[in-house]
C-alpha cells in the first residue's frame, strides 16, 4: 500500500509543502524562511531550509543560483554537525551536476551523499542518493551497470510504500527497457508509473511517465495523435507547476513525434523551442539532443549536405564529452539515416566523464 507522495527535500519549516507545489512558491517560501533562520542563528534551520531555495532554483533552471544555495546549505550543515543535513545538501548538488552535464561530479557528490546518509541513519537521503547514482548511469547508456541497482531502489521503495520514489523506479527501468527495444514491457512500466503517480497525487512523477508513454506509442504504435495528446496533458502540469527542465524535455519529445510523423517543418520549430529552454537553463545533455533532432529535421528540409555532417561531425564530440556512451552510437545512425558521411576525421572527445 502507498501513501500519498511528499517531498522530503523540503524541510525544517517547510515540511508541509506539497509535492505538487508551484516551484516559485516554493523558491519564495525557501527564501522567507532561510532569512528567518539566519537571524534565529540556526545553521541546522539555514541547511534545511536553503536545500528548499538550491532544489527550487534548479529546478526553474537558474543554475548559479542553484549552485551557491546547495554550498551554502551543505556549509551550514556541516557546522551545525548534522550529517543528515549535509547528506541532502551533497544530493542537491550532485543533482545539479547531473542536470549540468558535469558526469562525473554528479557520481562523486552522489556518492558523497549516500554515504553520509548511511553515517547520518538518514534511509530517505541515502534512498535518494542512490537513485542519483542509478539516474546518472543510466542517462550515460551504462544499463548494465545500473539495471539491477534501479530493481533493489524500486523494491525498497514498495517495501516502504514510498509512491513518489517508486515512481521515480518504475519510470527508470520502464526507460531502459525503451532503450533497449523491448516497448511491450517499458509501455506497461509506465502506465504502472502513471497510474500510481495519480492515486499518490504525484503531478510532476506523472507527467514524466505520460512523457515516457508518448514516446512508446509513436515509436511502436505509429500514433502521434494519441502521443501528442498525452503530452499536452503533461505540459500542463510542467506549467502549473513551473516545471523548467520537464517541460523542456516535453518539447523535446513532442518535436520527436512530429519527425516521426513525418512533419519536418513542425518539429523544426519545436526542437528549436526545446533548444532555447535547455540553453536558457545551461542543460547541455538536453541542448546536444535538440540539435541533434533539430539538425534532422532541417537535413529533412533540404539543407546542405555538407552543412549536416559537419554539425553531426560536432554532436559527436559534444555527446561523448559529456560521457553518454550511446553517443557515437545515436549519431553514426543519424549518418545512415540521412544518407551522409562525417565531413571529416573527427574523433570523440577524450576523457568523457567515466
Amino acid at each position: 500500500m502507498h501513501s500519498k507522495a511528499l517531498a522530503p527535500e523540503y524541510q525544517g519549516a517547510l515540511t508541509k509543502m506539497s509535492v505538487n507545489a508551484s516551484l516559485t512558491d516554493v523558491l519564495a517560501e525557501g527564501e522567507r524562511h532561510l532569512r528567518a533562520a539566519e537571524l534565529s542563528g540556526s545553521q541546522q534551520e539555514v541547511a534545511r531550509a536553503g536545500l528548499a531555495v538550491a532544489e527550487a532554483h534548479r529546478r526553474l533552471g537558474h543554475v548559479q543560483d542553484a549552485d551557491r544555495a546547495w554550498k551554502a546549505s551543505y556549509r551550514a550543515a556541516r557546522s551545525a554537525g548534522d550529517t543528515g543535513a549535509m547528506a541532502w545538501a551533497l544530493w542537491s548538488g550532485g543533482t545539479l551536476a547531473r542536470q549540468r552535464g558535469a558526469l562525473r561530479l554528479a557520481f562523486r557528490l552522489l556518492g558523497l551523499a549516500a554515504d553520509l546518509g548511511k553515517k547520518g541513519g538518514d534511509v530517505v537521503a541515502r534512498g535518494y542518493s542512490l537513485a542519483g547514482l542509478a539516474e546518472t548511469g543510466r542517462i550515460q547508456g551504462d544499463y548494465r551497470t545500473v539495471a539491477a541497482l534501479h530493481e533493489q531502489l524500486l523494491a525498497e521503495a514498495r517495501a516502504r510504500g514510498e509512491a513518489r520514489h517508486t515512481v521515480w523506479a518504475l519510470e527508470g527501468i520502464a526507460q531502459i527497457h525503451r532503450n533497449t527495444g523491448s516497448f511491450d514491457t517499458a509501455l506497461a512500466m509506465f502506465e504502472e508509473a502513471a497510474q500510481l503517480a495519480g492515486s499518490a497525487d504525484d503531478r510532476r512523477g506523472r507527467a514524466w511517465a505520460l512523457r515516457g508513454m508518448a514516446d512508446i506509442i509513436s515509436v511502436r504504435d505509429n500514433a502521434p495523435e494519441r502521443a501528442l495528446a498525452l503530452l499536452a496533458e503533461a505540459e500542463l502540469t510542467c506549467r502549473e507547476m513551473n516545471l523548467s527542465s520537464a517541460l523542456a524535455y516535453n518539447h523535446k519529445m513532442r518535436a520527436n513525434v512530429l519527425y516521426r510523423a513525418g512533419r519536418y517543418e513542425e518539429s523544426r520549430q519545436v526542437y528549436e523551442e526545446a533548444l532555447g529552454e535547455f540553453r536558457a537553463m545551461t542543460e547541455p545533455r538536453g541542448e546536444a539532443l535538440a540539435r541533434l533532432g533539430l539538425v534532422k529535421s532541417l537535413a529533412r528540409l533540404g539543407r546542405d549536405r555538407a552543412q549536416t555532417a559537419a554539425e553531426l561531425d560536432g554532436l559527436r564530440v559534444t555527446l561523448d564529452r559529456i560521457g553518454l556512451l550511446n553517443a557515437r552510437d545515436m549519431v553514426d545512425k543519424t549518418y545512415a539515416e540521412l544518407g551522409v558521411s562525417p565531413a571529416g576525421d573527427t574523433v570523440a572527445g577524450e576523457g568523457g566523464h567515466r
